[in-house]
């Protein structure tokens, strides 16, 4: 895509969007992960495969998947009060071909890596009865470790998915890897996936994890907006906020109008959404959340909005207040007015300027990439 970046802050964000929008990646999130934060994630799940009209069948296989990874994850995560950002585990579900893989990573020991190394060989190595046959005899035999699972997890993930596990260990300091572990369910019975293909995928995977790593991206939601997206990815995030009402009540307020302005005002790109394709994602820099979204807009109208953007940047507090205060009190406000009125409460919300860039995509439309600071001390999340 041709680029034009009017805020260089966001060079690495323009990167992670092009990057998801390649991989088709749907839902990413890193961090420190609990009963809610699985459970918000498989309530956001559920609402990409409505909308992409998934059958039961294919629902209940990709969510028994997503179930184990997310149980193995939440054993063996860093639970260390201070985590470092390499530390952070992480979970990645994809869409590609009409398949969907699968991506947990958490830490391990160095120590580990050589068992956990032959176990999943030996259970790619096993056909679909000998894999029902190694689960009975690990459950029935196998010495539980203290976190749990014996390796029936990664066997009951190689079950249902009737495909190969893919791995990658990638060194850190201190004797501890992070550890990869890529699945994709068959979307029908007798459905595999080339052996090369799913490490292509996991090398694509690890690549973006570098660039969240770089962003401190904690979630990512790339796919159609529409209302019930909407109110799921709200939901999902007031689950896991946790601070002073006034607090929440300026965040929550930000991420709704940047959301509703992908609702709204984002273009399509095919007749057959039933909402407008975007991407949202939430990171930190030192004490400031960023909140990022990213939508496609008719290129007709990219110079009005930057225009506008960078008019509303240039207004003092007092103007913005006054300006505030004109659109509250205009009886005629249009579309066009709603979404100004939006960018201005935001900026009267953080009094920090709205970073944007735009990314030409072809004669019809661009995308362009929305962010704001918010200042994080003293909002706190679980996310950390």
């Amino acid at each position: 895509m041709a680029q034009v970046t009017k805020h260089s802050e966001l060079k690495n964000a323009v990167k992670l969007f092009n990057a998801m929008v390649k991989d088709n990646l749907g839902y990413i999130y890193r961090g420190s992960f609990n009963d809610d934060i699985t459970d918000s994630i498989l309530d956001l799940t559920e609402v990409s495969l409505k909308t992409e009209e998934q059958s039961s069948k294919i629902k209940k296989r990709v969510y028994a998947i997503m179930v184990e990874g997310l149980q193995n994850i939440t054993r063996h995560q860093d639970t260390s009060p201070e985590i470092s950002s390499d530390h952070k585990s992480i979970f990645v579900i994809q869409k590609v071909d009409e398949k969907y893989y699968i991506t947990t990573g958490n830490i391990i020991e160095t120590q580990h890596i050589q068992h956990i190394k032959e176990l999943i060989e030996k259970i790619n190595g096993l056909n679909k009865d000998e894999l029902k046959e190694y689960y009975k005899q690990v459950l029935e035999e196998g010495t539980l470790s203290k976190k749990g699972g014996a390796g029936l997890g990664l066997i009951d993930m190689a079950k249902k998915s009737g495909n190969r596990l893919s791995y990658q260990f990638k060194p850190l300091p201190d004797g501890l890897n992070f550890f990869y572990l890529h699945t994709v369910p068959s979307l029908m019975d007798d459905q595999a996936v080339e052996k090369d293909g799913q490490s292509n995928s996991l090398d694509h995977i690890v690549h973006i994890h570098e660039l969240l790593n770089k962003e401190d991206a904690l979630m990512i939601f790339n796919g159609i907006f529409n209302q019930e997206s909407y109110s799921s990815l709200i939901l999902s995030l007031q689950k896991n906020i946790s601070e002073s009402k006034n607090i929440q009540n300026k965040f929550f307020y930000i991420i709704a109008e940047l959301l509703k302005n992908i609702v709204k005002h984002g273009e399509k790109t095919e007749l057959n959404h039933n909402g407008n394709p975007g991407i949202f994602y939430l990171s930190q820099s030192d004490s400031n959340y960023l909140i990022t979204t990213g939508n496609y807009i008719v290129n007709e109208k990219v110079d009005q909005v930057c225009h506008f953007i960078d008019h509303i940047n240039s207004l003092s507090p007092s103007e913005i207040d006054l300006t505030y205060k004109q659109i509250l009190t205009d009886e005629t406000a249009n579309s066009s007015i709603n979404q100004a009125f939006g960018f201005i409460d935001i900026r009267k919300e953080t009094n920090r300027i709205i970073q944007y860039s735009v990314a030409k995509v072809n004669k019809k439309c661009s995308f362009i990439s929305i962010r704001v600071e918010l200042n994080s001390s003293p909002l706190q999340t679980t996310f950390l």
